[in-house]
């Protein structure tokens, strides 16, 4: 006979899906608050550098404040800046670049084959098998990106932006593995600090370098890079992990896979952009081929 499931493991379940779901819901207002704040004429690279600039300060403080601050080998913590923080700004650049070109339903959709791509880069290594599941899982992905970008009329402008955040999908689908390996032991929040001053000095130099940083900038663009920390940054790590802890990874990604649907919902109330049934039926076979490869087959006793 089945055991009664037990009411604090319900209780707990239930407030690891919602800490989950108030996580996603920040990670998917990325786009809406970036393109909210460049109404204002800010340039993107000035958005990006406050963004991390003010999100590195917020996590180093709070490493300062709970004692998490831990001595990182010097050739470590450069890996951080450099591979961690570099790589996050490049690809960060590269999907919000894309919002010049499309949607940013159609950017989050694409952006979230991400999954399949750390399956293809794991696989090239020999770290995990490509098995039936894992194949199943790149066909509708692939399947999903063709439905949403296979428009015969579909301009060169569109077609740069579905490369640029493709582009950025395969390069986190690299920086996955990497981040995982250069991890090891150290707290997640400290890794983190580094990678967020690393992604910050690359946006400092570039938006000085073109001459495109303000400080000067109306309340509104404030509002919206302020809330791009905060809500869209720093929370959601934060909310992401305590989900986490409650309910495993497996059940944690099928639950983020929201994300993309509330980022389509968002850019049609906020921006007024467009909802197609293209859009949402290959955004929709996309987040299938995430939750393939996220279960796995249980023997049931």
């Amino acid at each position: 006979m089945t055991a009664p499931v037990s009411p604090v493991f319900d209780r707990n379940a239930r407030i690891g899906a919602g800490l989950t779901l108030l996580a996603a819901s920040g990670f998917a207002a990325v786009s809406i608050l970036t393109s909210v704040a460049m109404r204002y004429d800010v340039s993107l690279t000035t958005v990006l550098t406050w963004r991390y600039v003010l999100s590195a300060v917020v996590l180093v403080t709070w490493v300062g404040i709970r004692g998490q601050a831990r001595r990182m080998p010097t050739r470590e913590m450069l890996l951080w800046i450099g591979v961690g923080g570099g790589g996050q700004a490049l690809m960060v650049y590269l999907a919000l670049s894309s919002l010049a070109y499309i949607s940013a339903g159609t950017l989050a959709f694409l952006f979230y084959t991400y999954p399949v791509w750390v399956t293809l880069v794991q696989a090239l290594r020999g770290a995990e098998r490509l098995d039936l599941r894992r194949g199943a899982a790149l066909v509708l992905s692939f399947g999903g990106t063709a439905v949403m970008v296979g428009a015969p009329a579909m301009g060169d402008a569109a077609w740069r932006g579905v490369a640029l955040a493709l582009c950025a999908a395969v390069l986190y689908g690299l920086l996955i593995p990497a981040m995982q390996w250069m991890q090891k032991d150290w707290p997640v929040v400290v890794t983190s600090a580094w990678s967020k001053i690393g992604a910050a000095l690359c946006f400092l130099v570039v938006s000085t370098g073109d001459q495109t940083f303000r400080f000067d900038m109306p309340g509104a663009a404030w509002g919206a890079i302020i809330a791009l920390t905060l809500w869209s940054t720093v929370l959601p790590s934060l909310f992401f992990l305590m989900g986490l802890m409650r309910l495993g990874p497996v059940r944690t990604a099928i639950v983020s896979t929201v994300e993309p649907f509330l980022t389509a919902l968002l850019g049609a109330v906020v921006l007024s952009q467009p909802l197609t049934l293209r859009t949402l039926v290959g955004g929709a076979a996309i987040v299938a081929a995430v939750i393939v490869l996220q279960v796995k087959r249980t023997r049931v006793a």
